[in-house]
């Protein structure tokens, strides 16, 4: 006899695109997407900031 919940693997959670319709989201997955935006934003700055400083550092040692 085959089992009835086979079917019932967990779903990985959607990943958040950009002008989705946000209607049918609640309150807490709201909450879960902005969370997750904010800390790529910081991933974002960091990444930003530590090239930023590369190019700096280029530029002053090729300036002379």
């Amino acid at each position: 006899m085959s089992d009835p919940f086979a079917d019932e693997k967990p779903r990985p959670k959607p990943v958040h695109e950009i002008g989705q319709d946000l209607s049918l989201l609640s309150v807490g997955e709201l909450d879960e997407r902005i969370a997750l935006l904010k800390g790529e934003i910081e991933r974002l700055e960091a990444a930003r900031a530590a090239k930023a400083a590369s190019r700096e550092a280029a530029n002053a040692f090729f300036k002379r």
